[in-house]
């Protein structure tokens, strides 16, 4: 990938606000089987948990396979091996998937730091150790994890990359984790950026051309203007403007836009402004004038109108409806 999509793909990860943590530390000897899927209680450190979840397994030693509801092939996965989950799919972990899955109360359950839960399964054969973690965050229908596949594989081919992931993700799960500079926060940032380098290898492994959000990410002047878009959402963005920074007329770029993302930018930038509004109601008590004018409206009767046309609610009714219902991961 050159610098443009490397660009636009940091400014749409650091508009994402992922928050990562690792609630499972896992040994299964062989033979074995287990249904997977993240749920809120695995997301307890944080207050109001995520609306969505990227969930990822890091395979420390052994292999096994991987394979989501309704697929119909496997992925082996091996030591130093990374497999992502960017929609939180349901799926099956194992050596032999065919198994019957094991109760999840009949396994052994070691108690760990940080909320960490150890589950071991001794079986018949050395089997396989690996960590279970999430990126939680709050876009329903972004379009990055809407455009990726169900699975992200990514190998650490370097031992010692592998070897120190493991240590990172071990230190910051433990009650002592702070000692080696390992806070959450710094877990958050390693998952991060290991789910960023997943992403980078799928798109350098995709073919050249095609149309979609993630052909547009890869367009050295539609990526920079999904960078622009996404690292100032609240500017008050032209077609023109953006396709002057973009190097390109005005008439070309609208096409080139439209024809990879499949809507004109401005559109596009209105739906991330709707994106953007719909945060600040749920998570702050800010007054929905300086909202509107935070996600680039000019007035607040504009702001309202375009809330309505999206949601079918005034922002006010909204944030009231949002604050009373619950907050659950899926």
């Amino acid at each position: 990938m050159n610098d443009a999509p490397d660009h636009a793909l940091d400014e749409v990860l650091r508009a994402l606000r992922l928050r990562g943590g690792v609630f499972v530390e896992a040994e299964f000897g062989e033979p074995w089987c287990v249904l997977s899927q993240v749920g809120p209680e695995d997301c307890a450190e944080f207050t109001p948990l995520p609306r969505e979840v990227i969930a990822y397994h890091f395979v420390c030693e052994g292999s096994m396979r991987l394979q989501v509801d309704g697929a119909s092939a496997a992925i082996e996965l091996r030591a130093g091996d990374l497999a992502i989950l960017p929609r939180n799919h349901r799926h099956r972990l194992g050596s032999d998937l065919a198994a019957p899955p094991l109760p999840v109360e009949e396994l052994e359950h070691r108690a760990g730091g940080h909320g960490v839960l150890q589950l071991v399964h001794p079986g018949q054969r050395v089997g396989a150790r690996f960590f279970c973690g999430y990126l939680g965050h709050d876009n329903v229908n972004d379009p990055l994890l809407t455009a990726l596949p169900q699975v992200l594989h990514l190998h650490l081919g370097d031992p010692a990359s592998a070897q120190w992931v493991e240590s990172s993700l071990r230190f910051a799960a433990q009650p002592g984790g702070s000692q080696h500079g390992l806070t959450p926060s710094v877990l958050s940032r390693l998952a991060e950026l290991l789910f960023a380098d997943a992403v980078r290898q799928y798109l350098v492994a995709r073919p050249e051309g095609g149309q979609g959000w993630l052909a547009g990410l890869r367009d050295a002047k539609v990526g920079r203007a999904l960078a622009l878009l996404h690292g100032e959402r609240q500017r008050a963005w032209t077609t023109e403007e953006l396709a002057r920074l973009v190097g390109a007329s005005r008439s070309a770029f609208a096409e080139r836009f439209t024809a990879l993302v499949g809507e004109p930018p401005m559109r596009y930038l209105a739906q991330q402004r709707m994106r953007l509004a719909a945060e600040r109601l749920r998570e702050t008590d800010e007054p929905i004038a300086r909202i509107a004018e935070v996600a680039g409206y000019e007035s607040e009767p504009a702001f309202h109108r375009a809330f309505k046309r999206a949601f079918n609610e005034s922002p006010a009714a909204w944030r009231r409806r949002q604050a009373a219902a619950p907050s659950l991961a899926p």
